[in-house]
């Protein structure tokens, strides 16, 4: 049955994957139906379309009481952001040098905004006030990044109204086969922590997280190829701070977040230290080597070889 369930999960995770980024694509339509312009509409596009996968499993564990699961798989996502796919996206890039100042700002606001949630978890759990706090920071962040870019005024190509109202049901049944698929993510998630008698938020962190990351991995290869590295970055910094303030503050407002504290404390320190890392990485005047790139990736290795010798040892 382990077997079953876990190309169960991976199913689920692909249709939670897919139906996610014709989600997107969909919002994409409308928005430039009602009239936003273009940075609106690719700024909420980056920060937070590739958390949408993070966001239902979310929202679908806080429903089932099972948050811990959704906790591990924000911490997973980050961890692999932070070192598989940017590792895998400066060896296809052959290195990443970030020239933007702004992109820069936002490193340090990503290192805040990823040390917040373990602040907040210092009593062992993420209340509801404290999913209060997550949002209100994460609507404090859009708005200023908006603020600042209000001089992009560029129209997005005219839709017509039956164009609009198409993507419209089409919306819709994105969010209901996301949710199924979330539904099914969680409840197969759960059945391979009993049978592999593995806590939730390891579940979360080693097998979900794999699936939930791939629209970042896919996004930033691909923009890396196309020449666009900086977009890349961009979308990984708006994925890290969305699963680390929107998606934790959504699943706390449903259900308190609760999970083994030595295991969250073990997996978030070092997303915190990888964080620093990263950040150190991209402020070189060198930026991101191929050579730090392999060193992202091994690193990654290193914390999966702690966290299984912290399990065995509690």
């Amino acid at each position: 049955m382990l077997v079953l369930h876990l190309v169960l999960l991976l199913i689920s995770c692909f249709v939670l994957v897919k139906s996610s980024s014709l989600l997107v694509r969909a919002l994409s339509k409308i928005s430039a139906f009602v009239g936003l312009n273009e940075f609106a509409i690719g700024f909420i596009i980056m920060a937070i379309s590739t958390s949408l996968p993070e966001l239902f499993v979310g929202i679908t564990s806080g429903i089932e009481n099972n948050s811990a699961l959704a906790l591990g798989n924000v911490i997973g996502s980050n961890i692999l952001d932070l070192t598989i796919v940017i590792g895998i996206v400066t060896l296809l890039a052959r290195g990443i040098k970030i020239k933007s100042k702004l992109i820069k700002k936002d490193i340090f606001y990503m290192l805040g905004m990823v040390i917040l949630p373990i602040l907040l978890m210092i009593d062992e759990k993420l209340g509801r006030i404290d999913g209060v706090i997550l949002l209100g920071v994460f609507g404090l962040y859009i708005w200023q990044m908006l603020k600042q870019e209000r001089r992009f005024s560029k129209k997005m190509n005219e839709v017509k109204k039956i164009e609009a109202v198409r993507w419209l049901v089409v919306a819709v049944i994105s969010i209901i086969v996301l949710m199924i698929s979330a539904d099914f993510v969680v409840e197969f998630g759960t059945k391979i922590s009993i049978e592999l008698f593995l806590p939730p938020i390891l579940v979360g962190i080693f097998i979900v997280s794999f699936g939930t990351s791939l629209p970042e991995l896919i996004f930033e290869s691909k923009a890396v190829l196309e020449k666009h590295e900086e977009l890349a970055i961009g979308d990984l910094i708006g994925s890290v701070i969305s699963n680390s303030t929107l998606v934790l503050g959504v699943t706390a407002l449903i259900s308190p977040i609760k999970a083994n504290f030595i295991l969250f404390f073990s997996g978030a320190l070092f997303m915190v230290l990888i964080s620093f890392i990263f950040m150190t990485f991209a402020e070189s005047e060198k930026g991101i080597s191929w050579k730090e790139g392999i060193s992202l990736i091994l690193l990654y290795v290193f914390f999966v070889i702690i966290e299984a010798y912290i399990k065995s040892i509690t």
